[in-house]
């Protein structure tokens, strides 16, 4: 069993965590807080809680946000050790079929491909599609109970509409880890990082045997597949890091996974903890590298200002987990108006795979504020470099009935901006 009892022993029950923890803003009780949270740990570990599945239910309804590890005193690694008892949670009650087979396509590429194509070709036939987000929404059939939207499939995914290599001058090369989301849903983002690329003379390596991270499979107590997907991952980049400047990621949840969380889930694997270490320098966030390592802001700057504004929603996986928050702004700003909503930094309420299908309710209540936020900036676009978050906010805005803005990546955006004269 993983050991809890350090982080649980060592909360001091200040209390600064609770009015920043996302689910006990939604759900307004002790148990389901950061304090709370780590006291049942505690009790767990020492045989007084048992893992029923009231238990089970609570451990299951924190977001990971990182808000409660972001302000604590003594940095306790909360979404940590939350994840460590969602493993046991999986090994005692098993994984409902859906989350199997989506992981069973997560950890075979091959596979999924062909089972998005085959979503392509039938996705209206439950849904019906919005043009303006890139998503669909779920018809009023009795099979889909849940009026929602989701992002829609493409007929083709990004990995599979490029060359494996794009030489665009040379004056540099970077890996693109592209990430799933974009991938077969949001396949205008890698488009877009390519016309970024071209512009820069930068080589675009698509580097096309990478995997999905496994960030919803860890944040779901998958550790098994997790441990597949990291290794296989790991050992890939290993093979050609040395022969780019860096392998950039559109999307915060798996930068941050790679960056962060690989050491983190190889705590008790000391080889691959030192692995995931090693590769860790040469992982960044694409508008991370862009601002930091290229002149990318020198060229917008060049470029004529847009007659539009933006708004810019901070990822949890970006602002908390890297510390990256200022390089999207900076670069929007070059041609943007940008306009801060009241509480840029609130999560937004995606929480991953259970929290959107198990506990949709948690999630619908925690995104419809960040809705609220958003309409009163009155922007033209909302912006997150991250597809759950996409996700998460353009169904929330679709509820609130927020009709007027759009949500896209900054880098579609900066691309948008670079094709003005």
């Amino acid at each position: 069993m993983f050991e809890f009892k350090t982080t649980t022993d060592d909360c001091i029950k200040c209390g600064k965590c609770i009015p920043t923890c996302t689910i006990h803003n939604v759900n307004m009780d002790e148990v389901t807080s950061p304090r709370g949270f780590l006291d049942l740990l505690g009790a767990y570990q020492r045989g007084d809680l048992e893992l029923d599945k009231n238990a089970k239910d609570i451990f299951e309804s924190c977001f990971l946000c990182t808000n409660c590890v972001d302000i604590c005193p003594n940095d306790l690694p909360v979404d940590m050790v939350i994840e460590q008892v969602r493993n046991d949670i999986r090994k005692k009650y098993g994984l409902a079929w859906y989350k199997r087979l989506a992981f069973f396509l997560l950890r075979n590429r091959k596979i999924m491909d062909i089972a998005a194509k085959f979503g392509f070709m039938f996705q209206t036939c439950g849904f019906k599609k919005v043009e303006s987000q890139s998503a669909m929404v779920t018809r009023k059939f009795p099979i889909i109970k849940m009026d929602r939207m989701v992002p829609s499939l493409k007929r083709k995914s990004f990995l599979n509409s490029h060359p494996d290599v794009i030489k665009n001058g040379g004056k540099g090369k970077v890996g693109i880890f592209i990430g799933c989301l974009a991938n077969y849903m949001y396949t205008d983002i890698g488009k877009a990082l390519l016309e970024i690329l071209k512009v820069l003379e930068i080589d675009a390596y698509l580097i096309k045997q990478q995997k999905c991270c496994g960030a919803p499979s860890y944040f779901t107590g998958d550790f098994d597949s997790v441990d597949k997907l990291a290794k296989f991952n790991i050992e890939y980049i290993e093979g050609f890091m040395d022969d780019l400047d860096a392998i950039i990621i559109p999307e915060a949840t798996c930068s941050a996974m790679i960056k962060e969380d690989y050491a983190h889930f190889f705590h008790d694997q000391p080889e691959w903890k030192a692995r995931a270490e090693r590769i860790k320098p040469h992982i960044y966030m694409a508008s991370e590298y862009l601002e930091k390592k290229t002149n990318l802001a020198e060229v917008l700057s060049k470029k004529a200002k847009q007659k539009f504004s933006v708004t810019y929603h901070d990822p949890c996986h970006a602002r908390k987990m890297q510390g990256i928050f200022q390089e999207p702004r900076h670069l929007l700003a070059q041609n943007y108006e940008m306009r801060e909503m009241s509480d840029p930094n609130r999560c937004c309420g995606f929480g991953g795979v259970t929290m959107q299908t198990e506990k949709y309710h948690l999630a619908k209540a925690a995104g419809l504020p960040k809705a609220a936020m958003i309409k009163e900036t009155e922007a033209t676009y909302v912006s997150a470099e991250c597809s759950a978050c996409r996700m998460q906010i353009s169904n929330s805005m679709y509820l609130s009935d927020v009709n007027n803005v759009t949500f896209k990546n900054p880098i579609e955006l900066i691309a948008q901006a670079l094709k003005e004269q």
